[in-house]
């Protein structure tokens, strides 16, 4: 175990002694420790809000996100209202939406039923979140093993492990590092690799995740794939060449790098489970491309563009209070220029209720 951590880290943790030396402790049971937890990597697609704790541009705890979220409070999630891992843990019975780890108002019993480590900007490769200044998966691990000793100064080794083993462990990267690292203005990994060169690096470097999560007591793992991401309003703003001709549409070799990726991560995911670990490779891409190819059979009147701002390049920042705004999101597939709307992240939600009944269901 590390014995150092990233300085948010520390931060929390001295906070959450304070929560668990407090009264709410004392009535824990042992019936409390078997619930069901969720525990949550990757980027802005399943971050609640890591972010609003950082020093980092990349953050979304203002108006207009969250206009549809819960008291239209905006928590730091990327949409208008609840991710897909709200929605899962809400149908799972674990809780209504799972809160940031980083937040220092978390109770013992949010605590002990899981928390997202995922920061927006992120990705699997370590030069993603290092241009972002936001936590790398290797420091969200981090947190997670410091988690899994305050806990265990909480409830003991025992019950710890058993609460470890029993939860649901959640990946949701990879889309950050292609857009930033290799299609990027920069474009700094294109001169090391090709695409399924660089494919290849990433997908090393889930597996190394996956094997740091087993190797603390995780059992059932479920890696989210991209989307196509040649889809997205910003990629199809900055890197088109249809642009010119007042035509957006998405750009198809990127797309299909998308796919290519997934399939080497579904790959991986079979060869790694061991010793009764489940890995479980969930396929959110032919439900973005439905959802694109025929918009108005599931509600949409808007596809290439968000519903903040131009909806062409706006994000973070750029999508805030003084940014003209559509009259009803949910016609949106993108509430702002990269990230879904509520409505879209609950019809994902809905196409992965058979996989996330077969991870329920799973020992």
């Amino acid at each position: 175990m590390p014995t150092h951590y990233p300085i948010y880290c520390l931060h929390f943790f001295i906070l959450f002694i304070s929560v668990s030396s407090s009264g709410t402790q004392t009535g824990y049971s042992t019936s409390s420790a078997a619930k069901l937890a969720m525990f949550v990597f990757g980027d802005s697609t399943v971050d609640p809000g890591n972010n609003n704790y950082l020093q980092t541009p990349f953050k979304s705890n203002f108006p207009p996100y969250g206009q549809d979220f819960v008291n239209h409070i905006p928590t730091g999630r990327f949409s208008n209202g609840r991710l897909v891992t709200d929605f899962a843990a809400s149908y799972a019975g674990v809780k209504e939406n799972v809160p940031p780890y980083l937040d220092p108002g978390l109770s013992t019993d949010e605590l002990l039923t899981g928390v997202s480590f995922a920061s927006a900007g992120s990705g699997l490769d370590p030069l993603t979140a290092k241009l972002s200044g936001v936590m790398s998966i290797p420091k969200q691990m981090e947190c997670f093993r410091e988690y899994k000793s305050k806990v265990e100064e909480m409830i003991g080794t025992e019950r710890t492990q058993a609460l470890l083993k029993k939860a649901v462990y959640i990946i949701s990267a990879g889309t950050n590092d292609f857009i930033v690292n290799y299609y990027g203005a920069s474009g700094i990994r294109r001169y090391s690799y090709s695409i399924p060169s660089y494919s290849q690096f990433l997908t090393q470097q889930l597996q190394e995740l996956i094997e740091d999560l087993m190797d603390v007591g995780a059992r059932r793992i479920v890696i989210v794939g991209v989307p196509p991401f040649g889809c997205l309003p910003a990629v199809i703003t900055l890197y088109s060449n249809q642009i010119l001709h007042h035509k957006r549409e998405c750009i198809a070799t990127m797309s299909s790098d998308a796919q290519g990726f997934n399939q080497m991560v579904k790959q991986k995911a079979k060869e790694l489970e061991r010793n009764g670990s489940k890995i479980y490779h969930v396929d959110i891409y032919e439900t973005f491309k439905d959802i694109i190819q025929d918009p108005k059979e599931f509600g949409f009147n808007k596809v290439y563009s968000g519903c903040c701002g131009t909806g062409l390049i706006e994000l973070s920042y750029s999508c805030n209070a003084q940014s003209r705004l559509c009259s009803n999101a949910s016609e949106f597939v993108f509430f702002d220029s990269v990230h879904p709307t509520e409505r879209t992240y609950f019809l994902v939600f809905k196409a992965l209720i058979p996989t996330i009944d077969l991870v329920l269901k799973s020992d």
